[in-house]
């Protein structure tokens, strides 16, 4: 079992067409033809590693509210524990981002959050859920969407419990220090440039001193940087192996980080080295982007990639 703590969002597309300009504005007027949900942020990360085939516990906040509801739902259809997932009966709602998608191209997003910290006492429960589960789990995955649940000094306390176990964290870079000890960070080369105080230059001598800055700096076992058209760096300590682009077709970037980490993640908690990890998890991203809206990669599409 895979533990993933961090932000839930739910991920809502209204799916249309649009034909003509609104006569109230120079904006496009969509007619709408379905509209779904998908469990987003990192609930995404979930997702993935169900299609995985690995189980995996949920921890995290929604809203005492239907989207929260709907959230619970989806874990248990994806068969994921979520005693971790904490409802909060305040002002805090479930973290909802609306895409509006017309011909697969995005119109349009607006979120309602709340991205102020979690409070004292939802962490102490957050916490208590992972003392209970964590003797049960082969890794962690730390999925920080900056929307208050993964703080400096929470993510601090979970990386000192969690030692000794694979830990692999989906950065932030205002909370780069906080990292300090985990196995391994994926961010994107933006991400990682920021963390490292460096230019976003994405060439590969470049990108190879940006990860081995971090990898000293916040004491890792790995980094693993996301680079778009350039593929991805990964970085064991020692040097830097550049693996090239899988994607052959390029529709949606949404949420293919969570699926970066899924795999990685996956790869490491059932023993296979680095390099064979971030080469699947390369060809995992590959095929999501050839997808529109949250997706995921399964084994079987993950193999038709390489």
């Amino acid at each position: 079992m895979i533990l993933v703590i961090g932000d839930i969002i739910v991920d809502e597309f209204i799916w249309g067409d649009v034909t003509r300009i609104s006569p109230e504005a120079p904006v496009p007027v969509v007619s709408v033809h379905r509209i779904d949900r998908r469990l987003g942020g990192s609930a995404n990360v979930v997702r993935n590693l169900h299609a995985l085939g690995v189980r995996s516990a949920m921890l995290g906040l929604v809203g005492d509210d239907e989207p929260g509801d709907w959230v619970r739902q989806r874990l248990g259809e994806l068969d994921s524990d979520d005693r971790g997932v904490i409802t909060k009966t305040n002002q805090r709602p479930t973290a909802i981002k609306t895409r509006i998608i017309a011909r697969h191209q995005q119109v349009v997003r607006y979120d309602r959050e709340w991205t102020q910290p979690a409070s004292r006492e939802s962490h102490e429960r957050l916490m208590a859920c992972v003392e209970e589960l964590a003797p049960q789990a082969q890794a962690t995955i730390l999925s920080d969407y900056g929307k208050g649940v993964l703080t400096p000094a929470f993510i601090r306390r979970l990386i000192e419990r969690l030692k000794g176990g694979v830990i692999a964290v989906d950065p932030k870079p205002e909370h780069t220090d906080a990292y300090h000890g985990a196995t391994v960070i994926t961010p994107n080369l933006s991400e990682a440039a920021a963390m490292a105080g460096m230019d976003p230059l994405n060439e590969d001598q470049h990108v190879a001193r940006i990860a081995a800055e971090l990898h000293r700096r916040l004491g890792l076992r790995y980094v693993l940087i996301t680079r778009s058209e350039r593929g991805m760096t990964l970085y064991d300590g020692a040097e830097s192996h550049h693996i090239p682009t899988a994607a052959r077709d390029v529709f949606d970037v949404t949420g293919a980080g969570d699926t970066v980490i899924a795999v990685f993640t996956a790869c490491l908690a059932r023993g296979d080295d680095p390099l064979r990890a971030a080469r699947l998890a390369n060809c995992a991203a590959g095929v999501v982007v050839g997808k529109v809206g949250t997706a995921t990669a399964s084994w079987d599409e993950i193999g038709r990639q390489q």
